[in-house]
């Protein structure tokens, strides 16, 4: 079985989120479930210059986007085992930026839309199912079935559309995808959305499947408060509406391995967590104090990361004397409120206004509890990479979180986390104050909650068996 990823970023090529991680780190896993994938994404000229100088070009020619005469170019890097074809346009992707918006992104990823698809066709290599990601590639579905489907090679290809995040919905000028697609006026009509071409719309309604990154909000967009205003739509494809949750890259995130680090552990063998832990505060600046719980969030600076609970909880979490370690960028007030609280309580409150992926293995590494308080998350990773590092998560009841975060039980001692349902500052503070409790009072039961953080499976080996089935349910 054939199967090729679409998407507009893949590790370790061009990353902005867990889109890239997720297209990055699937197709090695379902080879190991004897599916042979391959990855197709734009050109960017921030693809680092290494990759690109190891690329092999493969073809080029000419398509019509309108009146336009569009160049084609398809260049392909394989490593281990796996080909990675990308898109080339300079025109349009050898800009210093990932995405835009306005009229140049539509005319960016219509483009992109109609060159995968004709990429394929040029190479010979015209899959079984097309797995399309996220709205940048929703135009794919309404295309195959309107103009390529009458074809030969592409008569027995079925979709699958992927929902990352469905806030972002790339919301288009129907004139000028009409001008560029020429899919007509009965496409138009059924992916209309207030006056615009909407691209996610696209994807849900001409696919064949529907996915979502976590079980949780595979039904949480079925409702109103999560729907982003598609829910009766999502709603209407029923039983063709299923969620994978997302896996991590085990070798990547290894703190056995992990060069990053100050010392090396294992669930077996935490010691060296202990010494990550003092490298951190020193690293950072923070008192050296082994029994300090630290807690840690590495997160965009957005109200949709529940940014707004953390600032409210931080000082009554210095109170019960946690230290405090924030890593991210984002909205410019909590930069500056958390400077405000980095220069106010030295050695007890650190921040960094970057996103650097070394630093942030050594956050989960040296730190106890990870804050993940999102209002929403349709997966998240970064809760898996602090279970990978033992770094207790405490989460908000939502999506992936949900999935993946099982709530300590002090009665049967179970669980890998803490967990509180409601978008509540005091919920948050709760279930903290309750883990920096069995931090300090309870050392043995803390130490087999981590061991059970370490050991939970948070590979791509289940969710690439779950992909193999979808697939084989549309191809069968």
């Amino acid at each position: 079985m054939r199967v090729a990823l679409i998407s507009s970023e893949c590790v370790p090529f061009i990353k902005t989120g867990g889109l890239a991680d997720v297209t990055g780190t699937l197709p090695n896993a379902l080879r190991g479930c004897g599916v042979e994938a391959y990855v197709i994404i734009p050109k960017y000229s921030m693809i680092p210059q290494h990759f690109r100088e190891s690329m092999q070009h493969m073809t080029d020619f000419y398509t019509s986007m309108g009146w336009r005469n569009q160049y084609v170019g398809a260049d392909m890097l394989e490593i281990d085992g796996i080909k990675y074809y990308f898109a080339d346009n300079e025109y349009y992707f050898k800009q210093d930026y990932v995405y835009s918006g306005g009229d140049f992104e539509t005319e960016r990823f219509c483009w992109f839309c109609r060159a995968a698809i004709e990429i394929m066709e040029q190479l010979n290599i015209v899959p079984d199912v097309l797995h399309l990601n996220d709205w940048q590639s929703g135009l794919i579905a309404p295309l195959l079935r309107t103009q390529y489907a009458y074809k030969p090679q592409w008569s027995k290809t079925r979709t699958v559309f992927t929902i990352h995040n469905l806030r972002y919905q790339g919301l288009m000028s129907p004139r000028l995808v009409n001008d560029m697609l020429g899919l007509g006026q009965d496409c138009l009509e059924k992916t209309e959305y207030y006056c615009n071409t909407n691209a996610m719309k696209a994807g849900i309604v001409y696919s064949d499947i529907v996915s979502t990154v976590s079980p949780t909000y595979a039904k949480e967009i079925c409702t109103p408060r999560y729907g982003e205003t598609l829910d009766g739509l999502i709603r209407t494809r029923g039983d063709c509406v299923i969620g994978i949750l997302n896996g991590i890259d085990r070798q990547l995130y290894n703190p056995w391995k992990d060069p990053a680090l100050a010392a090396r552990f294992s669930k077996n063998s935490s010691s060296g967590k202990k010494k990550c832990k003092l490298a951190l505060q020193s690293e950072l600046g923070l008192h050296q104090d082994p029994d300090a719980p630290i807690v840690s969030m590495i997160s965009r600076l957005t109200n949709q990361k529940g940014i707004d609970l953390v600032e409210a909880v931080i000082p009554g979490l210095l109170d019960l004397g946690a230290q405090i370690v924030i890593l991210g960028i984002g909205d410019m007030h909590y930069q500056h409120v958390f400077g405000s609280m980095q220069a106010a309580n030295p050695g007890r409150f650190a921040f960094r206004s970057e996103m650097d992926d070394a630093i942030a293995r050594r956050i989960y590494a040296g730190s106890d509890m990870f804050l993940m308080p999102s209002a929403f998350e349709p997966c998240g990773l970064s809760q898996m990479f602090a279970l990978r590092y033992g770094c207790i998560p405490i989460v908000r009841e939502t999506g992936g979180l949900a999935d993946s975060v099982m709530p300590y039980n002090c009665y049967t001692d179970e669980g890998n986390g803490f967990s509180f349902r409601n978008y509540s500052a005091n919920e948050l503070y709760n279930a903290a104050r309750m883990a920096i409790e069995l931090f300090r009072e309870n050392k043995d039961a803390w130490e087999r909650l981590v061991f059970r953080a370490m050991d939970t499976d948070l590979g791509w080996e289940r969710s690439a068996k779950e992909y193999r089935k979808l697939y084989e349910r549309l191809t069968s």
